[in-house]
């Protein structure tokens, strides 16, 4: 019989809890055909001979996988090796460190074997009323605005990037190509997702947050990586259209904002203007983008100096608004190879 549901549990220097965190996953699960795969990530305090040891004890007969990694390479490595194995109709990734409850996890899954249309579901720690506990304000602080950036850059509507309790359809698993390496394997899955146009549902988890003297492994490192992973996956890994028309964008955009402004005005305008022609040039082809970079040229053409920057902003939004609507219209268009580019 086929395994409903596959397991990931990527496994670092967890031996205080890794018996108590088995148990538990466990006894959560233990009522469903359901294959566990733990990857050991290079532990050095004796997670890896314990799990040599008490996985047998804890599951028998049952359906599981024991993946070593003779060195830590992180979780995203971890999860990559994993995948391979996953046998599952569904894939739950889940953190061994006790921070996300396995119960909450069991309850993703009912949702998800109950709702045909879900193909991606993930707890998130800022729904529901389930218990919390945090520690560290700027994780906390960090959560929520690398959340809010990707809402934006990917218009989306979620409230947790980086939770480590997700379940996702392994048939679309298995196709994604994970790149990040160490904790950026949340902001890699999302954003592949949402290139995919596939609904991300959530539903509030509890979380017991674990300090650094406990284990906590993520570092401020960890916490820049994830601006240059956010950038990578919106603006760099994308279709060669795609790109193509950011970098259109930019270099026009960049060049328009050198003509306002001086001295360290005039770099944050710039600066201003090039981010802009990087974002407005995720959704438009080059016909599209030149009629918002004509309305720029019209709108210069009603001041002089500083001044113009008013009727440019102008023209600018109108262009933007018939753009996005040229865009509509232009995407139904069949296209070749070369036409792409322009529609």
């Amino acid at each position: 019989m086929q395994n409903t549901l596959s397991i990931i549990i990527p496994i670092y220097n967890e031996k205080k809890l890794i018996s108590k965190f088995i148990d538990r996953l466990y006894k959560s699960f233990k009522s469903i055909n359901c294959q566990f795969i733990f990857v050991d990530d290079g532990s050095t305090d004796g997670t890896t001979e314990w799990l040599d040891e008490n996985l047998k004890l804890f599951f028998k007969n049952e359906n599981y996988k024991l993946i070593k990694i003779d060195k830590n390479y992180g979780k995203a490595n971890a999860v990559k090796k994993a995948i391979d194995f996953v046998e599952g109709k569904f894939t739950l990734l889940i953190d061994s460190d006790l921070e996300y409850d396995p119960v909450d996890a069991r309850e993703l899954y009912e949702i998800a074997i109950e709702n045909e249309s879900i193909e991606v579901i993930q707890g998130s720690r800022y729904l529901g009323g389930k218990i919390q506990l945090r520690k560290h304000l700027l994780n906390d602080i960090a959560v929520r605005v690398n959340t809010l950036l990707f809402n934006f850059l990917f218009d989306q509507s979620i409230t947790d990037l980086h939770t480590g309790t997700k379940i996702i359809k392994s048939n679309f698993l298995k196709k994604l190509n994970l790149s990040f390496s160490r904790f950026g394997l949340e902001i890699d899955v999302n954003s592949q997702i949402a290139k995919h146009d596939i609904n991300i549902y959530e539903y509030g988890i509890g979380y017991i947050e674990r300090s650094k003297s406990e284990g906590k492994k993520i570092t401020y490192i960890d916490g820049i990586l994830s601006y240059y992973f956010i950038f990578m996956a919106r603006f760099i890994q994308n279709d060669l259209t795609t790109n193509i028309s950011i970098l259109y964008s930019f270099i026009f955009m960049t060049y328009a904002g050198t003509y306002f402004g001086l001295g360290l005005g005039k770099i944050m305008i710039t600066i201003l203007f090039a981010i802009t022609g990087m974002i407005i040039g995720l959704k438009r082809k080059i016909i599209p983008l030149t009629l918002v970079f004509g309305a720029i040229y019209v709108g210069s053409l009603f001041s002089k100096g500083n001044g113009r920057i008013f009727p440019i902003v102008l023209f600018f939004i109108i262009a933007l608004i018939y753009s996005k609507k040229l865009s509509g219209k232009l995407k139904f268009i069949k296209k070749n190879a070369l036409t792409k580019f322009f529609i």
